[in-house]
């Protein structure tokens, strides 16, 4: 609610809305070179100033990073909404499709750690409900290129649906045991732990459809789950530090077979 003498804005410099945005005057400058957020005028001065219109604009380019799409897809979106009214139900909406990804989410964490604790089987279909390889899309291309992306979507899709939830349900069993290892202190060049990392290469091998594993890129791979907390969390729900085993253990498996 605004305050009986709050002045209403109607233009913000690029540091304002840089501050009310929670981003910096670096960022939205280059979203202004790439056409995305263009000043609603520049003053004598040279300074850059934005409407109203901008900050609808700015909002909408802000969720859809958030939502994992690249600056090449938002500008392509962008430019197809030229109604303000349209752009906004259509941003809502996405939200509300968020909002129920994320509660899906919530639930698949909350039964994984319940069955975990109680040692209970766990099933892929609840360990992965909500989770989405497409809203990766163009972080992939960005990592690996756009053949390593659409070649990979080709053979997911190509793949029944009973085929999909047993090559999730392996993972499932594979993170599972990780945990279950790292509980027992064993340690990642253990007999024990090396025979489930053996197990998680060709689990790798089969979602790479029969490309070589090179030892750098099983290394690589095993840092990628520590360095970034998605895959951090999908695996430390068996217990703080999984990841860090299955790291350590898969930079063993390379040193020593590949």
């Amino acid at each position: 609610m605004r305050r009986e003498n709050e002045v209403v804005r109607t233009e913000w410099s690029i540091q304002d809305l840089a501050k009310a945005a929670g981003t910096t005057s670096r960022t939205l400058r280059h979203y202004g070179q790439l056409g995305l957020l263009p000043p609603s005028r520049i003053g004598t001065n040279g300074y850059r100033y934005y409407d109203q219109g901008s900050l609808v604009r700015l909002q909408r380019i802000l969720l859809l990073r958030e939502l994992g799409l690249g600056l090449p897809v938002i500008a392509e979106v962008l430019a197809g909404e030229q109604d303000s009214g349209t752009a906004l139900r259509t941003h809502l909406e996405l939200l509300r499709q968020e909002q129920e990804r994320i509660r899906r989410q919530i639930e698949s964490v909350h039964t994984t750690l319940h069955k975990t604790e109680r040692g209970e089987p766990l099933m892929a279909a609840e360990v992965f409900d909500g989770f989405d390889h497409t809203q990766y899309k163009d972080e992939v291309i960005e990592r690996w290129g756009k053949d390593a992306y659409e070649s990979g979507d080709r053979w997911w899709r190509s793949m029944s649906e009973a085929e999909q939830k047993q090559f999730q349900q392996t993972q499932a069993d594979i993170a599972a045991d990780f945990g279950r290892a790292r509980a027992a202190g064993l340690a990642p060049d253990s007999a024990e732990v090396q025979a489930i990392t053996a197990r998680h290469f060709r689990w790798v091998g089969i979602g790479w459809q029969g490309r070589p594993v090179a030892k750098e890129a099983f290394i690589g791979l095993g840092e990628m789950y520590v360095a970034d907390p998605r895959f951090t969390a999908n695996y430390d729900v068996h217990g703080a530090g999984t990841a860090e085993l299955i790291r350590d253990a898969m930079r063993v498996y390379a040193e020593t077979h590949l």
